[in-house]
């Protein structure tokens, strides 16, 4: 059962990998490890089909130990987060597999507003390998079921004190990815004074991230620039990301929407110590037009994890991934889809620009080019000659005009290559050489 965990929880094929039982060990586990503290583990899921069985099995693992019960429901991953950290509840486990198929699920133990640690992840995962010690708590100590609609209830008001009135008067359209974000973001918006157009909010167990929401902004996209709308906002299967559409239909994903904060926040002398934190897929163009304003950017491995740990050590407020996933850390513990909302609409408004496409022009992105080419020894890519000679050599040409990123994928055998350069047909041939030669060394 080793590496059970993955870097965002447990994830796989529900009823498959992530079954009840799994999901009944894990209840029985975590409650073992919480139930002295007293209180109650909120439970969460998104609006996959396999939910409710996974969220039944947990409860019931919880109860066995002794520990409540408060079921959340459908709600967005960072509700989920922010109900752990009103005092009500002692931990939380999210049920999504957030951006994949409708066909996975996962599992993720948040406490205190973050995803536990790796020390934690390998206790957890020991006491599901070695399984209930003794025998149950008696029937005077089963733990009770509930719910906590004040806690969604608080959630959607911190994101209504979070907004102001920036979204008074906007003409938005939004793709709700027929997840999470059906149950809150339509409303949320049009209370907050927006007309709203809503896509893909028709949840039916099976069509979570098919054909939209920020894996797939296209129909999005088209609506945004045939309909005369401001601004797009897809957000994905459990609303922890966001991708935004302009009002041309042209994308504006994290790499922009953290270019525009972060250039607004250096602009009124806020963004802490001048720093933007973002992993190794960022584009250059971000890193270039944030120097150029006098910040500096910090690259970590890809994973929001990664990121929080480097915004934690260097004290940034501000730091995410070019997929949506931005961690607003002076306002929240977690990447969330909603609140990205709101500050990218809140820095448009106090730059004065009228359209985003303008804004969004202020960072500039270097052709880039990722191809994912077949290695099962994907791991052992720096340590055959001839390949790693190929990259070096590669690298040498781009010079201080490009760069080369190599790294093994974490959940297929595949080698991720990424070369971004000035040059797209450069960096084109640059990239497929290195595939073709990692196929032809790595199997």
């Amino acid at each position: 059962m080793a590496g059970l965990f993955g870097t965002d929880g447990i994830r796989g094929r529900a009823n498959v990998e992530i079954t009840p039982a799994l999901a009944l060990a894990l209840g029985r586990a975590v409650g073992s490890r919480v139930a002295h503290q007293g209180g109650s583990v909120a439970l969460g899921r998104d609006t996959r089909r396999s939910g409710e069985m996974l969220v039944d099995a947990l409860a019931a693992g919880l109860a066995a130990e002794g520990v409540e019960v408060a079921r959340l429901g459908v709600v967005t991953t960072p509700c989920l987060v922010y109900a752990t950290t009103l005092g009500r509840h002692v931990a939380g486990v999210m049920v999504s597999a957030s951006h994949n198929p409708a066909e996975d699920n996962g599992l993720k133990v948040i406490v205190d507003g973050r995803k536990v640690d790796d020390q934690a992840e390998a206790d957890l995962e020991h006491l599901i390998e070695e399984g209930p010690s003794g025998e149950g708590v008696p029937n005077d100590r089963i733990g009770r079921m509930g719910t906590d609609p004040a806690a969604v209830n608080a959630y959607a008001a911190y994101l209504a004190d979070a907004a102001g009135d920036v979204f008074v008067g906007r003409r938005i359209a939004i793709d709700c990815a027929h997840g999470s974000a059906s149950v809150i973001a339509p409303g949320l918006f049009t209370s907050l004074g927006a007309q709203v157009e809503v896509l893909c909010a028709d949840p039916d167990g099976t069509n979570i991230n098919v054909a939209c929401g920020s894996t797939h902004p296209e129909r999005l996209a088209e609506l945004v620039a045939s309909g005369g709308f401001e601004l797009g906002l897809a957000f994905d299967g459990d609303a922890d990301r966001l991708i935004a559409v302009d009002e041309r239909g042209a994308l504006v994903d994290g790499d922009a929407i953290m270019g525009i904060c972060a250039l607004q926040r250096l602009a009124a002398g806020e963004l802490r110590n001048g720093l933007l934190v973002a992993t190794v897929m960022s584009n250059g163009g971000l890193e270039r037009a944030i120097v150029r304003s006098g910040g500096r950017i910090i690259r970590t491995p890809v994973g929001d994890r990664s990121v929080l740990e480097a915004m934690e050590l260097h004290d940034a407020a501000l730091g995410g991934e070019q997929s949506g996933h931005i961690i607003f850390r002076d306002r929240a513990t977690t990447g969330d889809g909603l609140l990205t909302a709101i500050e990218l609409v809140r820095a448009w408004r106090a730059s004065g620009v009228s359209r985003l496409s303008e804004l969004a022009g202020r960072i500039p992105r270097l052709p880039q080019v990722v191809l994912n080419s077949a290695a099962r020894r994907r791991e052992e890519w720096s340590e055959d000659g001839a390949f790693a000679a190929a990259v070096a050599n590669a690298e040498a040409q781009l010079a201080d005009r490009g760069r080369i990123l190599v790294r093994p994928s974490g959940t297929e055998p595949k080698l991720r290559i990424m070369v971004e350069g000035e040059e797209q047909d450069e960096i084109d041939r640059i990239a497929r050489e290195l595939a073709q030669l990692a196929e032809a060394r790595l199997n």
